[in-house]
């Protein structure tokens, strides 16, 4: 089970960092863009990381305090999550 949490944090991590250049690559386009709520969805569910590391990679709403704060805290959320996994992780 511990490494099913943890392939789940790190595809919608990899989905949220996409997703964050998707939507600076959109913003920059004046195309059709990401809601910001799907941006949070994501990051809730467990792409903290990803998200934060596409908003800092791609400068992306990094002006919204509410975003560098909330997805910062949902990134160490869900590292800790992945480190307390690990060490349960049965091994052999």
């Amino acid at each position: 089970m511990e490494s099913v949490l943890i392939g789940w944090i790190l595809i919608l991590s990899a989905y949220g960092f996409i997703m964050m250049g998707y939507d600076k690559r959109q913003a920059k386009n004046g195309g059709w863009r990401v809601p910001e709520r799907t941006l949070w969805m994501i990051a809730i569910l467990g792409g903290g990381p990803g998200a934060y590391a596409g908003m800092q990679t791609f400068r992306h709403k990094t002006k919204h305090t509410a975003f560098r704060v909330g997805f910062l805290v949902l990134a160490i959320a869900d590292l800790a999550a992945i480190v307390y996994l690990a060490g349960n992780l049965q091994l052999g």
